[in-house]
């Protein structure tokens, strides 16, 4: 085990913008701020500077930041982030390294929780795996070699964005199938599908169908050892993991099947920890830690 060393991670979203000072394994310093709803796109860089101030200590080492858009990883500009719409093209790495003089790491939200759960989840006993995110939409991480993939946007891994019947798999594979096709949430249907409301049941049952479908495409394009499902829809990985199988196991190839892991995230705060990950899966081998 190396030496525990002390990183900041911000989870920037839509709404709310949060950060954790993460030593060794833990958050020990948490703040949270409301994004500024404004055109002015320096607003914003303002109160994400503020943010990372007060928890900021001087034996920071590095900031890990995860945003929900692409991000030119050799410029480190954002690109139109999502619910932020004054962010069109933000030089986001070269504001805060020159404001903190530290390493600044940025990558998108999907990346993050991929390389989280390498650094602190259940993908430490995985090289190759995919975190896929099934939430209020669809994305993935791709892990090789035991780091998170090299592409030039960030984008690797968007699998939600292939088209699928008359939509993509985003529209079926994430919460958005629950409004689109029944009308309700997808925590209401949980709860609903708990209590033995067979319509529910079903919702889950051709859910996991749909699910399955897109883990096959995962398994064609990446073919890795494991695939590590979060975001609000896998709390109910129990509700549809059935199905989910039921359509896997038609996949061709029997020695994928036979090795392939799938398994829902069991970590909290990942969205903190996976950007302060980022620190840790660019500066180190992270199977040494």
């Amino acid at each position: 085990m190396k030496q525990e060393r002390t990183v900041i991670g911000v989870d920037l979203g839509g709404t709310n913008m949060r950060a954790g000072l993460v030593k060794g394994n833990t958050i020990a310093l948490h703040a949270q701020r409301l994004v500024p709803k404004t055109t002015d796109a320096t607003l914003v860089v303002k109160e994400l500077i503020a943010l990372i101030t007060e928890v900021l200590t001087p034996e920071v080492t590095a900031i890990g930041i995860g945003v929900p858009s692409l991000v030119g990883r050799q410029s480190g500009i954002v690109y139109d982030v999502q619910n932020i719409p004054s962010w069109k093209e933000v030089p986001l790495r070269g504001i805060l390294t020159g404001m903190f003089n530290l390493p600044v790491y940025i990558n998108n939200d999907a990346n993050c929780f991929a390389v989280g759960e390498r650094v602190f989840g259940s993908g430490m006993e995985f090289d190759d795996f995919v975190g896929l995110i099934t939430g209020t939409g669809m994305g993935g991480g791709i892990i090789k070699n035991g780091h998170l993939m090299q592409d030039q946007n960030c984008g690797a891994g968007e699998f939600g964005m292939i088209p699928y019947l008359d939509h993509d798999y985003e529209y079926y594979c994430s919460g958005q199938f629950f409004t689109n096709q029944y009308g309700i949430a997808g925590d209401v249907l949980a709860a609903q599908a708990e209590a033995g409301d067979p319509t529910a049941i079903e919702a889950f049952n051709e859910y996991g169908r749909h699910l399955g479908h897109g883990i096959k495409t995962i398994l064609l394009a990446v073919d890795p050892q494991a695939i590590i499902i979060g975001g609000s829809v896998s709390q109910s990985f129990h509700l549809y993991k059935n199905s989910l199988w039921d359509e896997i196991n038609r996949f061709p190839y029997r020695i994928t099947l036979k090795n392939i892991r799938i398994l829902p995230s069991q970590m909290a705060e990942i969205a903190i920890f996976g950007a302060a990950a980022l620190c840790i899966d660019n500066t180190d081998n992270v199977t040494e830690l």
